[in-house]
């Protein structure tokens, strides 16, 4: 069964209430194509775990800027004003990740692992409410797994198995992502067929990729 389907067949997977992962790194490596129509569908509630929020109205910031969020898991959301003015006015409710440890949690959430524990955050707010376990005298803090409903990658070649690869910085979050989403869809600049891309070279494997959109 080919994986290529519109823009418009990708957006139909998308629901209300729905928590999506997003590649990016204020919006390099992100699949803004997807991110476009998704705001333009106008679905609601979204639970949303990135890096950031890139910039105003720009990626993910559509979604921001449309207030189709309901909470936001990232490292930082410096660049984007609609994202602070959300925060501030207390209708956008987001947990900060130190960029490491948010790392960390989308691989535990992929890898099937119950947790990262770190001693990044350990007596600062990003430790309020979270457990903390002693190995060997020394403290850690407990980092849960994140997983989403969906993932959103954006790579740069992709063959129609779903083989991706990302160029240069825009690998970031991208792999990690798609493999801890139950649905996953590559929003791809360039299609080639099957045995173009070297193995060696693949970063993202084609058996974690649902959908492809060209």
């Amino acid at each position: 069964m080919s994986k290529l389907i519109t823009i418009e067949e990708a957006v139909s997977h998308i629901k209300d209430g729905m928590t999506i992962m997003y590649g990016g790194f204020l919006g390099c490596g992100s699949a803004v194509k997807l991110i476009e129509a998704i705001a333009q569908k106008g679905v609601k509630d979204l639970t949303l775990i990135g890096n950031d929020t890139a910039y105003q109205n720009k990626a993910i910031g559509m979604l921001i800027a449309n207030k189709q969020v309901k909470k936001l898991y990232a490292s930082h959301i410096g660049t984007n004003p609609d994202t602070i003015q959300q925060f501030n006015e207390k209708t956008l409710d987001i947990e900060f990740c130190p960029q490491g440890t948010l790392a960390e949690r989308i691989r535990c959430g992929g890898a099937g692992l119950g947790g990262v524990l770190t001693k990044t955050g350990l007596g600062t707010v990003v430790a309020e409410g979270k457990q903390t376990v002693m190995v060997d005298g020394e403290e850690y803090l407990l980092e849960k797994p994140l997983h989403a409903d969906v993932a959103l990658i954006g790579a740069s070649i992709c063959d129609t198995m779903g083989n991706s690869i990302y160029k240069g910085t825009t690998q970031n979050f991208n792999p990690m992502m798609a493999m801890a989403a139950d649905l996953v869809i590559v929003e791809t600049k360039e299609l080639v067929e099957v045995g173009q891309i070297p193995m060696e070279q693949i970063h993202t494997p084609g058996i974690y990729v649902n959908y492809i959109v060209k």
